[in-house]
């Protein structure tokens, strides 16, 4: 790629993470670090006046309930939603929303102040210290007596993960899956045949290739890909990134690899932009820039997709590749899970709402508002008639795809920001793959050793 891009990389690679979650907003750069992009790139871009960065996650406070999420594209539909339950129970209850970065430092502050919002969203990365640190109600026993939830209405991966000593400590409240989004134009310009089901990675990669040009990359990805990328790659090829029992990394496992060498590779050939590029400006940024032909995302993603311009007109979405059949086509899974604090002041409203936002009735709902894929099996098919602009049946289909888990232990975020960090020499080509791999893998075993 000759046009000339800039070229910061910023200190916080982690920052641009995909974090899978079935909800962690990308922060971009602004779409103007790309020279000559569509004018319909600053549907994408942030605010010009920079909002002051929130100091609190948010109280409990008797008779107000307080809800706290971290995704701005979510809370129309889930205000809905909630106002919908506002309706039928009297009690009043507005989101405020935090961004992915500051929610969780905010959440530990106030888990250590002893101030935390009554309902608020859990995520495997930290589910387990807060489960196991009791700072999260205890449902099981409410769960139980309910007639709206039935833990077995729900994929078993999310249920299980808001478990811990035999209890219960959220309701699933999504599920998502990982597709592979792509410009029409691009393909159409280049001559370039849509993906489809019977593509592999290597056909991936020479697609790549062949929609490169002086105007776009083929493909983009960043170090904090990884639900959103090379997970993905690395099980459909064999490999892994922890073991079952979260003592023991995969990470130099030969065929993970392998998996990382195929996006090297690419950086390297010049069919994927390099990491000051994408540390400017985020892969999904770019596709919707018209920068880059392929981006590999999230379900929890439409939104921001959806509204705007440019994705809207001229991208649409496919399963994602498989390694060498369609039986090792895998979508790294996760899914948030509504929970309140262990300290709440309104008990009783908190498990009303979540109780509510897990039924049948409202996460069909968050399906037909397009919100997100719903962790009530059966009420997404809702979520593929959402929206006219893109087929989403490629994010459905995953679901019949090898179904993996996303990669978690109790402190996932010690292992996987080291990770992301040290993916920076690889992408840069400082060392090689296969020697970062193993750095990645002997730093991870000892984090693992230590929780």
């Amino acid at each position: 790629m000759k046009k000339k891009m800039l070229a910061i990389i910023l200190s916080a690679v982690t920052a641009i993470s995909m974090i899978g979650c079935g909800g962690a907003a990308q922060e971009a750069a602004p779409a103007a670090a790309v020279e000559e992009a569509p004018a319909a790139t600053e549907e994408a871009a942030p605010a010009a006046a920079e909002e002051e960065a929130p100091t609190s996650i948010g109280e409990s406070v008797e008779g107000q309930l307080s809800v706290t999420i971290w995704d701005e594209g979510q809370r129309p539909g889930l205000q809905q939603i909630i106002d919908e339950w506002s309706a039928q129970s009297g009690i009043q209850a507005t989101i405020q929303v935090v961004d992915w970065n500051n929610y969780w430092t905010l959440l530990e502050a106030g888990a250590t102040g002893g101030e935390l919002p009554d309902v608020f969203w859990m995520h495997s990365n930290v589910a387990q210290k807060y489960m196991e640190n009791d700072q999260l109600l205890d449902l099981t026993d409410r769960i139980a007596a309910s007639d709206k939830i039935d833990l077995g209405n729900y994929y078993e991966g999310i249920v299980n993960l808001y478990q811990s000593g035999g209890k219960q400590y959220a309701v699933p409240k999504d599920i998502d899956t990982i597709a592979l989004w792509y410009n029409k134009t691009i393909f159409d310009e280049m001559n370039v045949p849509y993906p489809d089901d019977t593509w592999t990675w290597d056909d991936f990669a020479d697609a790549a290739a062949k929609l490169t040009n002086d105007d776009h990359w083929g493909y983009a990805i960043a170090p904090g890909n990884n639900q959103e990328g090379y997970y993905n790659t690395i099980y459909s090829m064999g490999g892994y990134v922890i073991s079952d029992d979260k003592k023991t990394s995969g990470m130099d496992d030969p065929n993970s690899i392998k998996a990382m060498k195929l996006f090297t590779d690419m950086i390297a050939a010049g069919s994927c932009p390099d990491l000051a590029t994408v540390s400017e400006t985020a892969p999904n940024e770019l596709l919707c820039a018209g920068k880059v032909a392929m981006s590999i995302n999230g379900s929890w993603m439409l939104a921001g997709y959806r509204d705007n311009e440019y994705a809207a007109a001229n991208c649409d979405v496919a399963v994602l590749p498989f390694t060498n059949s369609p039986d090792d086509r895998v979508s790294i899974y996760n899914g948030l899970g509504w929970a309140a604090a262990a300290n709440t002041k309104n008990p009783d409203a908190a498990w009303s709402l979540i109780e509510y936002l897990g039924s049948k009735e409202a996460q069909l709902k968050q399906a037909e508002l397009g919100v997100t894929m719903s962790a009530y099996m059966g009420t997404s098919d809702a979520w593929v008639n959402s929206v006219d602009c893109f087929d989403l049946n490629g994010h459905m289909k995953m679901l019949d795809a090898k179904l993996v888990f996303r990669p978690y232990s109790r402190d996932t975020t010690v292992w996987e920001d080291m990770m992301i960090e040290k993916l920076q020499d690889a992408w840069t080509g400082e060392k090689p793959v296969d020697e970062v791999c193993k750095d990645i893998a002997a730093e991870m075993n000892e984090d693992l050793a230590e929780e």
